[in-house]
């Protein structure tokens, strides 16, 4: 995407596939919540070599995990102050713990504000289940759409993971999912190929005859186009996190709560595959569409659902978090996550990974994120709360597109830590929370208000 701005008249064109856009908001954080599991990667990034080398320069500082499950392992790690024992000459790993908040340092990082006149045409990629860019092609191709619009931007997002359609499976699965046969080369040959073509051996005067916008449907299975992103015709619906676990169009009279304990000690796993895969990333890869089952039972996660749908309800696009809430403590962090729920009689698919899986009631998660509390009013100027004192907490989820189907139900679920994915908070407010200690990390008891909602948009 870099290579795009103020580009040289021979570039004619470029797709930037799982770019990056802002440090601060993917990749090794998530809304200013550091994602812990890429800690494991640090000496990858950190240092490079001072000289041309013919080795792994970076196997020498490699982190040994030994025999450990990867939630044993950072649980047992602590308080991130401790991965200094592994990352004190880590380059990066000290930018990062020096630079807390949304400062200069990374704002001066962020490429969005960069994207104006951009003149190659652009193709930008991504993967709708990818765990480490999926902010950067979303805010990157709604940039250009704005403030580029001679760059043609197109955007294609399919049911994949992290570079996901630059090679051919066969099947396409991702964790416990199946999407359809041969999806990335179908990408390949029928929307990069042509777009090169034309640009590079055709007219090359945009009539590409492509989708401006070509995404798949990760509930129908299928893909759709739409002449912009996001779609015009996209309406707005809100569910209310109501006090009997029923998600609502209106909001319950009085407004009533419910509460939980978040106990940094016990936290709730990002995934279920945390708690048996070694720390070598594939729980990072297949978590973004993994079964929610395991987190539906505990006292810490707090759940919400419809009632059976009658009819396919395609939601596209944006999702708005609005949540009230208190919190004994004066730090917290809130994690929401949108989950379709199967029926009791879905059949399972021939191609399952695990055939001791059932899909049946399957919780699958459809997209889910973290805020940061301290984080709520302002990047860059982190508050503590105030104990016991109703607050509200905003903030977006990625875009998706959905359809959940007749017959299946919307479930979301509210908690307070997302184990090893992100980092756990002190729910003390510090400083900074990279340098907290043992003694900052405390209990607390969280209140979610019942004029609370998510607001997502849906397609007719």
């Amino acid at each position: 995407m870099a290579g795009s701005i103020n580009a040289h008249p021979a570039l004619k064109a470029s797709s930037p596939q799982a770019p990056i856009a802002d440090f601060f908001r993917e990749d090794i954080h998530h809304n200013g919540a550091f994602t812990q599991v890429a800690l494991l990667a640090y000496p990858l990034f950190g240092n490079g070599p001072a000289s041309p080398t013919t080795t792994p320069w970076f196997l020498k500082d490699w982190i040994q995990t030994g025999d450990q499950t990867e939630f044993t392992w950072h649980q047992q790690l602590g308080p991130l102050a401790n991965a200094r024992q592994y990352l004190a000459r880590n380059v990066f790993w000290q930018q990062t713990v020096a630079h807390p908040t949304y400062d200069q340092f990374w704002q001066e990082r962020n490429i969005l504000p960069h994207l104006q006149h951009i003149r190659p045409a652009m193709l930008v990629v991504g993967g709708w289940f990818d765990a480490e860019d999926l902010y950067g092609p979303l805010s990157i191709y709604k940039t250009l759409a704005q403030k580029s619009p001679e760059s043609r931007p197109m955007l294609v997002m399919g049911p994949f993971g992290h570079r996901g359609w630059s090679e051919e499976t066969g099947h396409t699965l991702h964790n416990d999912l199946y999407f359809g046969d041969s999806l990335a080369t179908y990408y390949q040959r029928t929307i990069e190929a042509p777009f090169f073509h034309h640009y590079l051996k055709g007219a090359g005067d945009g009539k590409t005859g492509l989708p401006n916008v070509y995404l798949f449907d990760t509930g129908l299975k299928g893909w759709r186009t739409f002449s912009s992103w996001p779609a015009s015709t996209s309406r707005s619906l809100r569910w209310y996190l109501t006090s009997n676990g029923q998600l609502s169009a209106q909001t319950t009279k009085p407004i009533r709560f419910q509460e939980y304990t978040s106990n940094p000690a016990h936290p709730v796993p990002y995934s279920e595959a945390s708690l048996t895969a070694e720390p070598d990333f594939s729980a990072l890869a297949s978590y973004m569409s993994a079964d929610q089952r395991f987190a539906s039972e505990r006292p810490d996660v707090l759940t919400f659902k419809t009632d059976i749908l009658p009819e396919n309800l395609t939601v596209g696009g944006a999702i708005t978090v609005r949540l009230k809430v208190s919190t004994t403590g004066t730090d917290a962090d809130w994690v929401v996550k949108l989950i379709d729920v199967y029926p009791p009689d879905e059949p399972n698919h021939p191609y399952l990974p695990n055939p001791n899986r059932q899909l049946a009631n399957y919780q699958q998660l459809v997209r889910a994120d973290v805020m940061r509390g301290r984080f709520r009013h302002s990047f860059e100027k982190p508050e503590p709360f105030t104990t016991n004192q109703i607050t509200e907490v905003t903030f977006p989820l990625q875009d998706v597109l959905h359809t959940f189907k007749k017959g299946h139900r919307v479930m979301i679920q509210v908690q307070s830590s997302w184990f090893p994915l992100i980092d756990l908070n002190p729910q003390t407010f510090v400083e900074n929370i990279y340098k907290a200690r043992n003694t900052d990390f405390k209990p607390a008891r969280h209140r979610l208000y019942s004029d609370s909602f998510v607001e997502v948009s849906w397609l007719p």
